[in-house]
């Protein structure tokens, strides 16, 4: 037993190191000095240096060749008892320094799988030899406190500029000491950014908005390196409509991206009416719309759709998502009633702060108390912690499972600190606290204390330690909370996360607009968590209401936003979306016809359709990607599926109702353009149709030839995508 639990546990650890992987000066300060080395500061530094420490060497979680470091020094006691006294001692000669095998091994004197490392004339082995002249011992006579990286940021117009890095560590005993040679300089992007660890210097490769790690010890800081995209300036200052607008220009800017022209009107009430309804516009309004000469119909059809029922029942479908809601862990009972609390709370416009004060302190029957659920959905303690921190914090926590965060400043502390916060708690159809409940931190082997992440530990005697963190976490000042969710409903919105992945906060990953980033946490905060006003705020600027159709200038941007992002529709919209065009429900396993997609509550129901389109079983996050079908399947499927086939010649359908009417072809041609595609067909396209029809006398040639433009115009990137 004991064995396959060590088994679960080594197992574990990899898969998280793998997962991370996918990842001024103060005055009159004193300079340290280095005649006596210590441990922690010098010689564990050499290790990480020479990524030695790394994941892909003694740094994973089994270490490699017998000899196991933690991961980028996080745990330099473990790591001088691997040196020191593992191994019988063999690895270090104190009567014989030069003759340690912590020398011989890196420098191939003998044997090493990793190859040379450095030299036995180098800086780094005359200090390992000098700490072990010095008796090997772990001293350590300062503490670290952070570090300043000059420049934190670099603007350069020409490519193939190589620039130096300069790094200061500060100390708990108030000295500083340039530590730029024990640095290591980590790009994004390789092929953007080439580093020089030597050196300590970056050379710039790609034009563009790059990020490089700077790695001291545990500490991480970024650099930001911003290289224009084009030589000529722009001229054309982009409307303003807002406070996103002004920060959205700085670095349109600063990068010489010139934005695209504003969209038209049916390429707006298309784009707001999915993203605040997750549905078309009809034909009929999307035409009145085009038509109208009011110049506050877009702020009014926000108004409208932000209050409208559609709304509340496709943000219950995207929040039931973030949430994963579904029968298969909670029981139809479990899932009805937590998806009946959700729509109710969103109908009525919660503010978020309420909902996720909920969430966290909910107990009692699942099945009458919907709110409980949340803990019923992922039961384990430590699942819980990863799950929590990802959602309401944006943050990847699940890195600190078995190592400290590698890159960010998490620890093993903070997450099984959290997790045993959540362990006092019994689970079934009931949720009760349970103060006795523990979970077992691997380093101590003994129950985690439970503590708020970064923070201090819950007070002892407290009856229900979730208070202590539901009141740290949503308070007005928390640095994730609000930022959270408001990157996560500017992706909704926008494309992309201001931070991506949204569940990927830290200073390593920093938001493409950190000030804007602020300033709608900021609003989020005043307005009381209002998702409405949010969601408002953001449909009502310039950049929102951009053309996604890019110019020769911003054609390879994907995050300044100097056009609308397309994004695929998500399955059940997609689903929804082709069933509204043809006026043909789609039948899903037992439910009623005329079920819309974004109504089910079982994410798993039959149905074909949303197997093929990618959609979410909720078993694990729907943020990640993974569930999208391939394009191949989708398609065969498009081609030989009833998907569309047989629904576009459908006797109840659209087009059958239109020609029985005896409406003209090109009156149809312009009627499905307008259902799909939300605007009028330009004159271009009038002439082309007009020809095409002409060339089909007969009744039954103009069916077929009906039914294959409606076909083309269902899987085109016009339709298939939200731009």
């Amino acid at each position: 037993m004991l064995l396959t639990q060590n088994r679960v546990f080594i197992i574990t650890c990899l898969r998280c190191i793998l997962y991370c992987a996918s990842i001024p000066l103060l005055a009159n300060t004193v300079v340290a000095k280095d005649s006596s080395l210590d441990f922690e500061n010098d010689i564990v530094a050499i290790f990480t240096k020479a990524g030695c420490n790394a994941g892909e060497c003694h740094g994973a979680a089994i270490g490699r060749g017998g000899f196991k470091l933690s991961l980028y020094g996080g745990n330099p006691a473990a790591d001088f008892e691997a040196i020191v006294n593992k191994l019988q001692g063999r690895r270090i000669n104190l009567s014989k320094p030069e003759q340690s095998l912590l020398l011989l091994k890196p420098t191939e004197y003998v044997s090493h799988e990793g190859g040379a490392i450095f030299d036995m004339n180098s800086e780094s082995a005359r200090r390992i030899k000098q700490w072990i002249s010095q008796g090997a011992k772990r001293v350590t006579q300062r503490k670290l406190v952070s570090i300043v990286v000059r420049p934190a940021r670099i603007y350069t117009e020409q490519l193939g500029t190589t620039h130096q890095i300069s790094v200061n560590a500060n100390y708990s005993d108030g000295s500083t000491r340039n530590v730029s040679d024990w640095a290591v300089l980590e790009p994004e992007d390789n092929s953007a950014v080439e580093s020089n660890n030597t050196t300590g210097s970056l050379t710039v490769l790609r034009r563009g908005r790059h990020i490089v790690t700077v790695r001291y010890l545990t500490i991480v800081r970024p650099i930001e390196i911003m290289v224009p995209l084009n030589s000529e300036s722009n001229t054309e200052v982009p409307p303003v409509y807002n406070y996103i607008d002004t920060e959205i220009n700085k670095t349109l800017q600063t990068l010489r991206i010139k934005h695209s022209a504003q969209a038209t009107d049916g390429e707006f009430i298309r784009r707001i009416s999915l993203h605040l309804t997750g549905r078309l516009p009809s034909a009929k309004y999307a035409k009145e719309f085009i038509s109208s000469s009011d110049e506050e119909k877009r702020s009014k059809a926000i108004d409208t759709l932000l209050g409208s029922e559609e709304f509340n029942i496709y943000w219950s479908h995207v929040f039931s998502e973030l949430l994963r809601i579904r029968p298969q862990a909670l029981g139809p009972e479990g899932a009805s009633s937590y998806f009946d609390w959700l729509s109710d709370r969103i109908r009525a416009n919660a503010n978020y702060k309420q909902i996720v004060t909920e969430l966290l302190l909910s107990t009692g029957d699942a099945f009458e108390h919907g709110p409980a659920n949340y803990y019923r959905t992922i039961t384990d303690p430590r699942r819980q912690a990863e799950f929590t921190s990802e959602l309401l914090m944006g943050t990847r926590l699940r890195c600190a499972n078995c190592h400290n965060h590698p890159l960010d400043h998490w620890t093993q502390n903070d997450y099984h600190g959290l997790a045993a916060i959540f362990a006092q708690l019994d689970i079934s159809q009931s949720v009760k606290i349970n103060l006795d409940g523990t979970t077992i931190h691997p380093v101590t082997l003994e129950p985690a204390i439970a503590k708020i992440p970064a923070g201090k530990a819950i007070q002892t005697g407290a009856t229900d330690p979730r208070k202590e963190f539901a009141q740290w976490l949503t308070a007005d000042n928390n640095p994730y909370f609000a930022k959270a969710i408001v990157n996560r409903l500017w992706k909704q919105m926008m494309g992309r996360g201001l931070v991506e992945p949204v569940d990927d906060f830290r200073s390593t990953n920093p938001a493409t607009h950190p000030l804007l980033m602020d300033a709608l946490a900021q609003e989020f905060v005043t307005t009381n968590y209002n998702i409405k006003g949010l969601l408002k705020t953001i449909a009502l600027s310039s950049a929102y209401q951009r053309s996604s159709a890019a110019n020769e200038s911003n054609k390879y941007d994907n995050k300044f936003y100097s056009h609308t992002l397309r994004t695929p529709l998500q399955p059940a919209v997609h689903a929804d979306a082709t069933s509204d065009v043809l006026q043909v429900a789609e039948q899903y396993g037992e439910q009623p016809l005329g079920t819309r997609a974004i109504e089910l509550l079982n994410p798993v129901t039959q149905s074909r359709t949303l197997d093929i389109l990618g959609r979410c079983g909720r078993e694990d996050s729907c943020e990640t990607g993974n569930n999208a079908s391939s394009g191949l399947t989708k398609t065969l499927h498009f081609f030989n599926g009833g998907f569309l086939n047989s629904r576009i010649s459908h006797t109840q359908g659209r087009l059958l109702e239109l020609m029985q009417k005896d409406i003209p072809s090109l009156d149809i041609i312009i009627e499905y353009y307008l259902a799909a595609y939300s605007r009028f067909p330009t004159t271009e396209e009038v002439r082309f149709w007009t020809t095409q029809l002409k060339e089909q006398p007969d009744a039954n040639q103009r069916q077929e030839f009906l039914e294959d433009f409606i076909w083309g115009l269902l899987t085109s990137k016009d339709f298939t995508t939200n731009h």
